[in-house]
């Protein structure tokens, strides 16, 4: 196989380990979930409460494993963000929690084919200095069929997870050599379904 001129860490997180939390362990998430979302700053917007969390695939990358979790509020905003943990003797120990809040939720935006959230998790340092954004990418497919979804940076998969109770979560680099993430739904025969950007273009 001849060398590449697209050299970029691909493929950099452990697949999925565990099921989707309950029980005990989605209330000790829900906690350190909640705790973030009463942190945000909603320059005076009054967001309401959370309602149930939806937890999505776990992923690990750089010794701390991410749950995403989404949640609706009573005022109909949307709660996004992540808990993550490393993997002590006794179990998971040093957690942290993120979170944020959005009004473009998916049934305003019927254009939509993938309900997309991320966050930058870190970086990766490639050739000449130029630096990746390490990305923590999860949503939901709005249409039936899919099987697994791809984050692909300039035609090449970098990451890919197959659904989980309709729930994806990806690792994945991202803004690298001027090249942006692009997530791909696929069917079990391998036939693309959608395909969505991170990214919003002004001009729509």
């Amino acid at each position: 196989m001849p060398p590449t001129d697209r050299l970029v860490i691909s493929f950099a997180a452990e697949p999925p380990q565990e099921g989707l939390p309950y029980g005990r362990w989605a209330d000790t998430l829900r906690e350190h979930f909640l705790a973030a979302c009463g942190e945000i700053d909603t320059e005076g917007d009054e967001i309401g409460e959370a309602g149930e969390i939806s937890w999505f695939p776990d992923r690990s990358y750089s010794g701390r494993t991410y749950i995403p979790a989404v949640a609706r509020t009573t005022e109909g905003f949307e709660l996004f963000g992540f808990v993550s943990f490393t993997e002590g003797s006794g179990g998971p120990a040093n957690f942290e929690a993120r979170a944020d809040f959005t009004s473009e939720v998916a049934e305003s935006n019927p254009d939509w084919k993938l309900d997309l959230n991320d966050d930058v998790i870190g970086s990766w340092r490639g050739e000449e200095g130029k630096t990746a954004e390490m990305t923590l990418v999860w949503g939901v497919p709005l249409m039936a069929g899919g099987a697994i979804v791809t984050a692909e940076l300039a035609n090449l998969a970098v990451d890919q997870c197959g659904l989980v109770e309709e729930r994806f979560t990806m690792i994945a680099p991202d803004n690298y050599r001027g090249d942006f993430l692009e997530v791909k739904l696929w069917s079990r025969r391998g036939e693309e379904l959608a395909r969505e950007s991170l990214y919003v273009d002004d001009a729509d």
